[in-house]
């Protein structure tokens, strides 16, 4: 019996880099995927401390003010992807899928992907890779992300006590799709960041759902190295890639 070959899809652990070289590196390695000139690419890494707004980002959702943010080594950043504010730092696993969804026609014309299946794939990665280190993560009706419910929280070691009223969130998400019809920025895991950082925002305009980690959840938390791993194998079943792993040029 024949079996189809999986198309490769490339991933690279990137290590902890600042926000505008790896936006710069996204834009290169985008361009180079769209012509054909590098395969599928995950990547996958660390930024230092950073906010950044997304396309439907409302100056209010960030509280801190200049000398906060300055006593915090917080950077800020306006970005094209979906969303709101969100966070990211150390500890949290970030994940910059660069695929193809979609090819322009003969006129230049986007097919256009599916861009909420495409979410909800990303949704299920994560869900996948949670369930992994046995935690019941899942999906909010009409919110994206990530999402812990309450009756899990209520038993976690460490959880805020809002976590055990509501749903709260463990990834957070927000994309592009480029001209080219390449995907471009991703998602956010909380594995173990320094969860002060999110009392500087209103994270993706949401006030009424609190904000978790891995951490929170479990006894000990997983290396974030180890997490990335598992996210990239999780990434090649829902998305139908063979993984292979790639040195950052």
């Amino acid at each position: 019996m024949s079996h189809s070959k999986l198309a490769i899809c490339e991933y690279v652990w990137l290590g902890n880099v600042g926000y505008q070289a790896t936006w710069d590196l996204q834009e290169e390695w985008a361009g180079e995927i769209a012509v054909g000139r590098r395969l599928p690419t995950l990547m996958l890494l660390e930024h230092p401390h950073t906010y950044t707004f997304g396309r439907s980002g409302h100056q209010e959702n960030l509280l801190w003010d200049a000398v906060q943010l300055q006593e915090r080594g917080v950077e800020v950043h306006w970005v094209d992807r979906g969303g709101d504010i969100t966070y990211h730092g150390p500890g949290q696993l970030v994940g910059y899928p660069l695929v193809p969804l979609g090819r322009p026609d003969p006129t230049g014309k986007l097919d256009r992907p599916d861009y909420l299946a495409y979410l909800r794939n990303i949704e299920a990665v994560l869900i996948d890779t949670l369930a992994h280190y046995g935690l019941a993560a899942g999906q909010v009706e009409g919110l994206t992300g990530v999402w812990i419910q309450p009756d899990v929280a209520s038993r976690c070691p460490h959880c805020p006590p809002a976590a055990r009223i509501r749903a709260a969130k463990l990834a957070a998400i927000g994309v592009k799709v480029d001209v080219h019809g390449v995907s471009r920025h991703g998602f956010a895991l909380n594995v173990d960041p320094n969860m002060s950082y999110w009392d500087g925002i209103i994270p993706c305009g949401i006030d009424d759902h609190p904000v978790v980690s891995m951490a929170d959840l479990m006894w000990k938390s997983p290396a974030i190295e180890d997490v990335a791993e598992v996210v990239a194998g999780a990434f090649g079943r829902v998305f139908g890639y063979e993984m292979r792993l790639s040195q950052a040029d």
